[in-house]
């Protein structure tokens, strides 16, 4: 068996690490992983023919077909992880971590842009901020970077520890703690705890916390913690966005947190004045995005960025994911929003796109997922908010959405994208905002070319 000290020599031979055939690069390492349905041990042949240096792999007769280049461990996905958390012992960077229910990738975004303004930056490429796309995360740092921006995502408890042992963050934020992975995370208290492991680290860690001093559940999170460490441990700096006086964090409540920033209009798009007093006119829309956008800015404040370099990085940001994205099409205006959805985030977007003025709205919702029991009454809740909004047009698709139609007097209902399609297509749409928002597995992005 090869042991991380043994193997990391070999990684440092690499080009980068794959977990993936689809993905060789000349000389990469290839880690074999194991799922359900697949065994990557039974590609490291196919890894090594396209050109990787090595293959790391958990199948003693994989690893006996070529002893020189395959490396056998006790498990590669372990490996995998152990490998990353020695290479980060390796690097003196700062690592800025964040997790969320809510606006992590766009959050991860609008940071890398901001420090990039002044810093080689690295940030999670897509959404890989799992317990196998944080080690991979890792291992892309090399000496070239002076920063780094980690994305964490969970769906149970004690994942954020993992992966914070892993990248090990000297600073970290959580955007929000909502309805999100309910199922396995068993409710909101646990979902509350999970995204808390990440102050937990960092606290315990004597790092750097930033915290959202508009947001009482972050408040109450911090304080809780500040209140249980134990004597010995070394506080972290506390970082609060708008700043407060800190001597009030002890106290039940925050009032009027000092906000030299002023926000001027949320839709379609947000326009803010920055601390300097300018304008700034970016191409998200939404308190919600506000919300990050304070958090850019206020991680760039503290790592030297200037006001005018910050807030222009910030203007810059444009969504190709989407995420968040205002496509025209036609005379029709899309908001679309689909690359996820739970019920703290679609309510968030249908009450923004409820303010936002147009001469006629229609929305096009899907199913929100990983809601376990609570699923029905979630999406029930979503019908009486879609109600009390009095859109002009209801087109909702999906298996668990027809539980809002309760609460709808009108509304149409798909339980297929393909009926979806066939119905917009023979009902096109004009001089309409059109709200598209699903979870992932939706794929709901698939209507805008008929609508």
């Amino acid at each position: 068996m090869v042991s991380t000290d043994q193997l990391y020599p070999k990684f440092l031979e690499c080009t980068g690490v794959s977990t993936d055939t689809r993905r060789i690069s000349p000389d990469c390492l290839f880690v074999a992983l194991k799922g359900p349905s697949f065994d990557g041990n039974q590609f490291a042949e196919q890894a090594l023919a396209s050109g990787a240096r090595y293959a790391v792999v958990d199948d003693p007769t994989v690893a006996a077909r070529d002893l020189n280049r395959c490396l056998l461990v006790e498990d590669g996905l372990t490996a995998l992880q152990d490998l990353a958390r020695h290479h980060r012992q390796t690097l003196a960077i700062p690592i800025v971590g964040l997790t969320g229910s809510n606006g992590k990738t766009t959050t991860k975004e609008l940071i890398a842009g901001v420090l990039s303004k002044k810093y080689r930056t690295y940030a999670t490429i897509g959404n890989l901020n799992n317990h196998i796309g944080v080690p991979l995360t890792v291992l892309a740092l090399n000496e070239q970077y002076e920063i780094a921006v980690v994305e964490m995502g969970a769906n149970h408890q004690k994942e954020i520890a993992l992966l914070c042992s892993i990248a090990q963050p000297t600073h970290g934020l959580i955007t929000n703690v909502g309805k999100a992975h309910l199922d396995g995370f068993g409710g909101i208290e646990g979902v509350r705890k999970g995204k808390g492991e990440l102050y937990d680290y960092l606290i315990e860690q004597g790092k750097t916390v930033f915290i959202n001093s508009r947001d009482k559940t972050l408040m109450a999170m911090y304080r809780e913690r500040l209140k249980s460490a134990r004597p010995e441990t070394v506080f972290a700096e506390g970082v609060f966005y708008p700043a407060v006086d800190t001597a009030a964090v002890d106290a039940a409540a925050v009032d009027s947190p000092a906000e030299p920033m002023a926000l001027i209009q949320e839709s379609p798009v947000v326009v803010f004045r920055d601390a300097d007093g300018q304008q700034v006119t970016t191409h998200l829309p939404g308190q919600y995005n506000y919300e990050n956008m304070l958090a850019a800015l206020a991680i760039g404040d503290y790592f030297g960025i200037s006001v005018a370099e910050a807030s222009h990085a910030v203007a810059d940001y444009n969504p190709t994911n989407n995420r968040s994205q205002v496509i025209a099409k036609g005379t029709n205006t899309v908001l679309l929003d689909a690359y996820n959805a739970n019920p703290s985030s679609m309510a968030a977007a249908i009450r923004q796109f409820a303010a936002t003025p147009a001469k006629r709205k229609a929305v096009i919702l899907g199913d929100m997922y990983e809601l376990g029991n609570e699923s029905e009454a979630e999406h029930a809740a979503l019908g009486k908010l879609i109600a009390d909004s009095k859109f002009d047009l209801v087109i909702l698709a999906g298996k668990d959405i027809h539980h809002a139609l309760g609460y709808l007097p009108k509304a149409y209902y798909f339980p297929d994208k393909f009926s979806l399609h066939n119905w917009i297509m023979d009902n096109p749409m004009t001089d309409t905002h059109v709200l598209v928002k699903g979870s992932r597995g939706m794929s709901l992005e698939s209507v805008v070319p008929f609508i």
